[in-house]
């Protein structure tokens, strides 16, 4: 079952966001990454069996404060 997680990640510069997507698709079973919402703070995961209480651990150790806001069935 494909999952869509979407986290709230504090990404001041570029730099950051470059970070979080190199966390964030070096994680297992991570498909698609990608980044949005209104400020650029957003990071959207979607794979197949992704730990999402993992991979926002990873995120808070390695890039910043993170806050896991949504964990839904990816629609195809």
């Amino acid at each position: 079952m494909k999952q869509k997680i979407v986290m709230k990640v504090q990404m001041n510069c570029q730099k950051c966001r470059t970070k979080a997507l190199k966390v964030a698709s070096g994680t297992n079973g991570v498909n698609c990454v990608s980044i949005e919402g209104e400020n650029k703070d957003r990071v959207v995961v979607i794979g197949d069996g992704v730990d999402a209480a993992n991979l926002t651990s990873c995120m808070r150790k390695k890039v910043g404060y993170t806050d896991l806001l949504t964990v839904a069935e990816a629609k195809s």
